[in-house]
């Protein structure tokens, strides 16, 4: 500050702070919200979110891959009475836009559920047949 600043001001410089005997104190936090941005575009933050996440594409099984899942879902059929402990591999589609993810399961096989076509673990996990991607024996 300049000296001319400060003689401009020597009559309140030093009196003590204001407070008010009719509102109480705001805290610090507070005062800062009131500086906040405002979003005048609510859920464009969110929208552009959405657009930038990546989702993958399903992959197309060639015919050696089938067949080794069939083999595979007839061999967990086969001993479902046993609680295989597999490792399950398969698609999940997205629920929002194109494509989904590849998720890997863990656990013992409660079920092999053919009206449903689907593996049904013991954690309640469903898989449906026709996302398998790849499934190994955990054992």
């Amino acid at each position: 500050m300049e000296r001319n600043d400060i003689k401009r001001y020597e009559d309140i410089i030093d009196l003590p702070h204001h407070v008010s005997s009719t509102r109480p104190h705001m805290a610090i936090a507070d005062r800062a919200a009131q500086f906040a941005p405002f979003a005048a575009l609510t859920g464009y933050g969110d929208a552009v979110n959405e657009t930038a996440r990546l989702t993958d594409e399903r992959a197309v099984l060639d015919e050696d891959r089938k067949a080794e899942i069939d083999a595979a879902l007839r061999a967990v059929k086969k001993n479902i009475g046993e609680r295989p402990e597999l490792s399950v591999t398969y698609f999940k589609p997205d629920d929002r836009k194109t494509g989904g993810s590849y998720i890997t399961v863990r656990g013992a096989v409660k079920k092999a559920d053919t009206d449903r076509r689907a593996l049904v673990f013991e954690d309640g996990t469903e898989v449906p047949f026709d996302d398998i991607y790849g499934i190994k024996s955990c054992e």
